[in-house]
């Protein structure tokens, strides 16, 4: 019984400590994975693998479109999205909350099911600003030639991915892949940078019969999926192939993660041609970083100091004496040898010279071309362009998508740009928007554009006020928006631009005194053009304007002009009330007046009668006695 549980103990001890020293890619999570099937609606799972690819949603513009599959190696999707160049020469997929870490980014091309379409549209292709590559007539024939892969450090949260057009037919994307890899993938020595990107140019399995992808070999998921052509002949005609079935030792470690398989094949020189020579066609003055991967998998070898051989690149020794079984370890483990070399001509040549009369042996290969990563144009400038973009309403023919500075070689349509070592940044020091028929206003946002020593929108349809902001591009020497419909005031703000040497505002609706600081400028030397403006007025060569007034005089004047005219209605009221009244009461007598006059009759005849009996009786009263008597 004690030992039974003892060699319980022992099992689980075996176990704890096959758990702690099991495989790296093992203890590792799940990769973040962004698949997109371009131009559909609803995701959708592919086969042979079930593999699940979101829906495109709000990602980019473009048209969605049914999609031709130009090879068995793209994925096995029903749409894509195209790019005419009405939308514009650059168009881009923005991906965000990407995760920080390294990235296969995969970008597989299609062909408009329509046949208007051109079969084989040629176009270039960057990632994070930097063009990766450019389609070479007749890729749709060449399996490895229907997508185009990169290694990337994605650092700020996003992904861009950007089509250009190069007006040979309209980009048409198939799906997009952003595949983690480990933060350390290919790592090739002091000149592996974050400020470096690997384009894939050649990944080759020798020996196998059939190209396939890490998912078809059961690779490790961080990997990357890599896609491996096959290929059974270097073309010399005195190669040969071999495989083992042996199982091959420390193949999928990190942080590359290769798929054992293909280390169970391989091709191997003959005694007829001891030299195994591969040559590939790539683009001069390049630099490229080369993986050779071997195993010794031949079976006439059982032991090291057995085959030796120098590697060439383009007939320099890149390594010298290689011996696998010594290097690796032992027999049946995998060996990887990486060497970085620059490029003049459009070839590169492999060469593997055995030494002592053995023979050479390769298992695959992997060429990348090293390209630098292009530094980006400064963020606050890149939101103050897209502010621009959406006040003026921006036609998409410009194509103001991705980076206005990089890629070089597509830069944004009227934006200069001007690199700043300092800051290893572009900023942007013109625009050149002159009569493009443009409507909308001039954003307050533009004076964000810290760098700018040139502004010109002249001849064009822009409304609203000229932004006071202007002002504080201090480095500004040439400001034109004649020929618009700018009205308002010139703002007082432009004076202080120092540096300013040319201001054409001719051909607008401004009004008001041109500001004193604008017109001190003028004996600098400065070229200031304010005419057909009817309402300006303060230099010569405009009207004289009137006794000047502040904006509080202005405000005092006005308020008093209108409780002027509030009491002058109020009184007219009031006299015409009063008015009203006497006329009322005026009427009103009118209509009374015979009565009236025939009661004053009347009490006039009383009056009368009663004057004359009174005179009557004081007679009579005064003559008495005398009668009596």
């Amino acid at each position: 019984m004690q030992t039974k549980m003892q060699t319980l103990a022992l099992l689980l001890l075996w176990l704890l400590l096959f758990d702690l020293v099991r495989s790296p890619s093992q203890a590792k999570p799940a990769p973040w994975v962004m698949r997109i099937s371009c131009g559909s609606r609803v995701d959708v799972h592919s086969p042979p693998t079930n593999t699940l690819w979101y829906k495109d949603f709000a990602y980019t513009g473009g048209i969605p479109s049914n999609a031709t599959l130009p090879s068995f190696v793209s994925p096995r999707l029903k749409t894509l999205r195209y790019f005419p160049l009405s939308e514009g020469p650059n168009n881009c997929y923005n991906i965000r909350r990407v995760p920080k870490g390294h990235y296969a980014v995969r970008v597989f091309y299609g062909l408009v099911a329509h046949p208007n379409f051109d079969d084989e549209p040629l176009f270039d292709i960057s990632v994070e600003g930097t063009q990766v590559y450019s389609l070479k007539s007749g890729w749709s024939n060449h399996d490895d030639q229907v997508f185009t892969e990169a290694l990337v450090s994605l650092t700020d949260g996003t992904a861009s991915i950007c089509f250009h057009s190069t007006g040979h037919g309209d980009p048409a994307i198939l799906s997009i892949e952003l595949l983690q890899v480990d933060d350390r993938a290919y790592y090739f020595g002091p000149g592996w940078v974050q400020g470096t990107v690997l384009r894939t140019v050649k990944r080759l399995s020798c020996g196998n019969k059939k190209s396939k992808f890490d998912a078809d070999y059961s690779g490790d998921v961080w990997g990357g999926d890599r896609f491996w052509s096959s290929i059974q002949t270097f073309g010399s005609g005195s190669d040969q192939v071999i495989v083992s079935t042996r199982r091959i030792q420390q193949a999928s470690t990190m942080p590359n993660f290769y798929p054992e398989a293909i280390y169970e094949t391989a091709i191997i020189s003959t005694d007829r041609q001891p030299d195994l020579t591969y040559t590939m066609d790539v683009d001069p003055n390049r630099n490229y970083s080369i993986w050779l991967h071997f195993a010794e998998i031949d079976d006439s070898v059982t032991g090291v100091q057995q085959r030796f051989f120098d590697i060439l690149i383009n007939g320099d020794v890149a390594l010298e004496g290689v011996d696998i079984a010594q290097m690796s370890g032992d027999r049946y483990k995998a060996l990887v040898l990486n060497t970085t070399v620059a490029v003049n001509g459009r070839s590169l040549t492999i060469t593997l010279h055995p030494r002592d009369g053995s023979h050479a042996i390769i298992n695959a290969i992997e060429v990348f071309e090293v390209v630098s990563a292009e530094s980006k144009a400064i963020v606050e400038e890149v939101r103050a362009l897209q502010a621009l973009r959406d006040a003026l309403a921006l036609p998409l023919r410009f194509g103001w998508n991705g980076d206005p500075c990089v890629p070089q070689q597509h830069p944004w349509s009227g934006v200069d740009c001007q690199f700043d070592r300092a800051s290893s940044k572009w900023f942007i020091d013109g625009l050149g928007l002159d009569n493009q028929g443009l409507g909308g206003w001039l954003p307050s946002d533009i004076s964000r554009l810290h760098h700018l020593q040139s502004i010109n929108m002249s001849g064009n349809g822009i409304r609203g006020p000229i932004p006071s902001s202007i002002g504080k591009i201090s480095t500004l020497e040439v400001l034109d928006l004649s020929y618009n419909f700018f009205n308002g005031p010139i703002p007082e703000s432009l004076g202080r631009l120092t540096s300013l040497q040319r201001l054409d505002l001719n051909g607008n609706s401004l009004s008001g005194e041109v500001p004193a600081t604008l017109g001190g400028r003028l004996l600098h030397r400065a070229s200031f053009n304010f005419t057909d403006n009817a309402g300006l007025c303060g230099i010569p060569g405009l009207p004289t304007c009137g006794p000047h007034l502040s904006a509080g005089a202005i405000v005092g004047i006005a308020f008093a002009a209108a409780v002027g005219f509030l009491l002058l209605i109020t009184c007219s009221i009031c006299w015409w009330k009063r008015r009203q009244n006497i006329l009322r009461a005026q009427q009103i007598a009118a209509r009374g007046a015979p009565y009236a006059k025939a009661r004053t009759h009347l009490s006039h005849d009383i009056q009368m009668t009663r004057h004359h009996n009174y005179g009557h009786a004081r007679t009579a009263a005064e003559n008495g006695p005398s009668l009596l008597s």
